[in-house]
């Protein structure tokens, strides 16, 4: 049994598989497309095919939208937890993208007013694996027999380890979420320049431009190139790679880092809610590495912390 249930809103883009390998429940945000609001994740659908769909219909025009996760979702997916007197840790995307970590916050407040276990809300500092890395580690943890409140306090010591870079496959998407002017997008598009963004070391952590390159393989390239310069341990590490309905590319990127020692790869789909900022053609790749606060590299993977108090690393 279980020590404590771990939550995620859908941002995590954490596969089908290991979702429910883990045990790990996934609190879906809403999309609306064309004005038809749907489930942004669906844990009786293949998210694989949800993807895709909801790329292909961007591509074909469509007025997409996402609404961030509001508290009384939280608190109607956990209070089961709660009530049945177990805790819960909660990783929400970083508070830098979205509201949704504040409403997290909220409905800790109204859950441990009603009940006596304890609801652990956690910053991941990162979005879409990045952040669904940080669960999978905490459910290892778990699995090993940490309390929520250790495993909480790991996530806080740790997610700046998590780096992320991201391409994306046209500009015009970066322009209508206001990331890149109108000018900058149209000069872009003209020369192939693709930036490269990533999840910074601001507090609370925002995606933000990192650089550029000219051409789709020469920014893939790069990213491969900054991940030797940054990854800590690839080969004792699950690294992932998302991307927005273009596997080719995202194929690519897991042969340049794999020369480096990778060994367990996930690649899958990119999640909607924050997909539907970068648009199709997207690859994001996620990794434990340098602080990205600190520039430092230690090693997040010590395989028993000192429960309840964390063992700083």
């Amino acid at each position: 049994m279980n020590l404590f249930d771990i939550y995620v809103d859908s941002s995590a883009n954490i596969p089908d598989e290991l979702v429910k390998k883990y045990d790990i429940r996934v609190i879906s945000y809403t999309c609306t497309v064309n004005g038809a609001e749907r489930l942004c994740y669906n844990a009786e659908e293949n998210f694989s095919d949800t993807a895709k769909k909801f790329y292909d219909e961007m591509r074909a025009g469509a007025d997409v939208k996402t609404s961030l996760v509001g508290a009384e979702r939280f608190i109607n997916a956990i209070a089961p937890t709660l009530e049945s007197g177990r805790d819960a840790v909660l990783i929400t995307i970083t508070s830098g993208m979205s509201g949704t970590h504040n409403e997290a916050l909220k409905a800790k407040k109204e859950l441990e007013e009603k009940y006596s276990s304890r609801l652990y809300v956690c910053d991941s500092a990162n979005a879409s694996m990045g952040q669904g890395l940080l669960a999978l580690r905490v459910a290892d943890l778990r699995a090993m027999g940490e309390s929520a409140e250790t495993c909480a306090e790991w996530v806080k010591n740790n997610a700046y380890k998590i780096n992320s870079l991201v391409t994306v496959g046209d500009l015009k998407y970066l322009r209508k979420g206001g990331r890149v002017s109108a000018l900058a997008a149209i000069a872009g598009t003209i020369l192939n320049i693709k930036p490269i963004l990533w999840a910074n070391d601001a507090k609370p952590a925002k995606l933000a431009m990192w650089g550029k390159e000219r051409g789709r393989k020469k920014a893939l390239q790069t990213i491969a190139q900054e991940f030797a310069k940054r990854v800590t341990e690839p080969e004792n590490q699950t690294v992932a790679i998302t991307h927005a309905d273009c596997e080719e590319d995202a194929l690519y990127l897991a042969g340049l880092i794999k020369e480096y020692g990778v060994k367990d790869l996930i690649i899958e789909y990119y999640d909607i809610c924050t997909g539907i900022h970068a648009g199709p053609g997207t690859v994001a790749l996620f990794f434990y590495g340098k602080d990205r606060i600190t520039g430092v590299a230690t090693s997040p993977f010590k395989k028993k912390l000192s429960s309840p108090a964390v063992q700083k690393i």
